[in-house]
Order: C-alpha cells, then sequence, then structure tokens
C-alpha cells in the first residue's frame, strides 16, 4: 500500500492480530474500516466509540492541509476532527474505506482516551507498551 501523504511504501504491522499500514517515512498510520475500534477495544479503551461510530457523518473541518487520496479507493478524502480539546484532525474515506492518522496522531487520539479512562495508570501503560511494541515508540 502507498501512503497517502509521502507515497512511499508502507509496511505492516501486527498488533494483537490486528493489522495497521504504517509509514516508516513520515510516520502516518491507515486503519481499514474497523481497526481502530479493535485496537481501542484491545487497549480497553472504549471510551472513544460514539466518536469513531459517526466519524463518517462529521462535518468536513477547516483546514490548509492538502486533500489527501485514499489509498483504497484513490478519492480525495475528507477532513474531520476527532477527540477532544485540543481536536485532531484527520482523514477520512467518504466511502468508508478506512481512516489516516499522518504521524503523531494516533499517539495524541489513544492518549486522550487513556485520559479518561476510569483505570488511568494502567490504560497509560496500555497506550505506551502498545506504541513502543508497535510502533518502536521510545518509552
Amino acid at each position: 500500500m502507498r501512503c497517502p501523504v509521502c507515497h512511499g511504501d508502507m509496511i505492516v504491522v501486527e498488533h494483537n492480530r490486528i493489522e495497521l499500514d504504517y509509514c516508516r517515512q513520515c510516520h502516518g498510520v491507515w486503519f481499514d474500516a474497523g481497526e481502530l475500534e479493535l485496537l481501542l477495544e484491545s487497549l480497553d479503551l472504549e471510551s472513544l466509540q460514539v466518536i469513531l461510530d459517526d466519524v463518517l457523518e462529521l462535518p468536513e473541518a477547516q483546514s490548509g492541509e492538502k486533500k489527501r487520496r485514499c489509498p483504497i479507493c484513490g478519492r480525495k478524502m475528507k477532513k474531520a476532527n476527532i477527540g477532544q480539546e485540543p481536536p485532531i484532525l484527520i482523514d477520512v474515506c467518504s466511502r468508508g474505506d478506512g481512516l489516516w492518522f499522518d504521524g503523531g496522531e494516533l499517539h495524541q487520539l489513544i492518549t486522550q482516551a487513556a485520559g479518561i479512562s476510569r483505570d488511568k495508570p494502567a490504560a497509560q501503560k496500555r497506550v505506551i507498551d502498545f506504541l513502543g511494541e508497535a510502533f518502536q515508540a521510545e518509552k
């Protein structure tokens, strides 16, 4: 699969039987439809599920960022703000093929989800462990 930002080849990273497409150049992550929900569930961070259920219906976010093409269908994706303050600007395939997170945006979303978890210290540790294991992030 080609990265929608830098057009380099992405690699497949597997975590808990969830396959993510990761760009080693720009550090972006592509989630096929349903994969982000599975990831949050595997980290016990279902708190953002309500936002993700309606991500296709979210209004187009105003941004100076260039629209990117979906790596599956090739159509231009819409920009949408998700998460809490500060909102996270992601790219969403309007056909429902998946979601694109620029480098750092996935970490921001997972950290927000861990921050509102009732079991905050354990959730944050799972986030750090996941990011370190899946994306070789520094701990």
